[in-house]
């Protein structure tokens, strides 16, 4: 059987726009809901979330019920062992957080690869594989894999046309809240000098051709990512939304 195609790279290679959504709550039925819900990619967060790396296989077979939607994992650190796990596992597409320079980079793109091109390890009775079934697996892997790189400090901001111009890297993603920290704002995401530098950042990445993305639970600050360039753009947290919800259905009988 051939290698399954990998939608998210391509859509992003065709300057398609992507709504995501973020998987906080580990499990299989969470990721099956949102793999459900309409948005075209589900991040499954394995670094800030409770969800140890052996829960990513049920959350990729829970969204793999809906064809049309991909799946993201977001791997805890730079660590060549966690990328190999997740690729097995059958992951087409991972986000590597905090990435500052082109050195790391190049690292995660490594550990994305196949020898003698990068340090993956080769394993053939895989999910990735179809348990063995699809064809020249370890010759048409990479073609079908995507690396999205997280640049959240002004050490990466700097460093941004290096990053984005190492060989082998598909995307970057813009993560606010450490960016904030970063820049001594901390939690003030939507601060003017935190939003200029973002849009600065989406601006310049769109100049060098390079796919774009950000989180903006803010739907007005997302619209206007978008309209600035960022073809994927997070707008939900399920976790968030949960205690959203709760909150509004308790304060609506805080009478009673």
């Amino acid at each position: 059987m051939k290698n399954p195609t990998n939608l998210f790279k391509f859509a992003l290679k065709a300057g398609q726009r992507q709504l995501g959504i973020w998987n906080t709550i580990g499990g299989n039925t969470v990721p099956e809901l949102l793999g459900g819900s309409g948005f075209d990619w589900v991040m499954v967060d394995c670094e800030h979330a409770a969800i140890e790396t052996v829960e990513v296989l049920p959350a990729l077979q829970a969204i793999g019920q809906t064809p049309h939607t991909s799946a993201v994992v977001r791997v805890a650190a730079n660590d060549p062992t966690l990328f190999k796990r997740v690729l097995d596992m059958g992951a087409q597409t991972v986000m590597v957080p905090y990435v500052q320079t082109a050195e790391e980079a190049v690292a995660a793109v490594h550990a994305m690869r196949y020898g003698p091109k990068g340090i993956r390890g080769m394993a053939g009775m895989t999910r990735a594989t179809r348990y063995g079934k699809v064809d020249d697996y370890f010759n048409t892997a990479e073609s079908e894999l995507c690396l999205i790189v997280q640049i959240e400090t002004l050490e990466g901001l700097r460093n941004l046309d290096a990053i984005a111009n190492t060989d082998g890297v598909d995307a970057v993603f813009i993560g606010p809240a450490d960016l904030s920290a970063s820049m001594g704002l901390v939690g003030q995401m939507t601060h003017p000098d935190v939003d200029k530098a973002i849009s600065k950042a989406i601006a310049d990445l769109v100049d060098m051709g390079m796919p774009t993305g950000v989180m903006a639970l803010d739907p007005d600050v997302a619209d206007r990512y978008m309209a600035s360039g960022a073809s994927f753009v997070a707008v939900a947290v399920d976790l968030v939304l949960l205690a959203d919800a709760v909150s509004k259905i308790r304060n609506r009988f805080s009478l009673r």
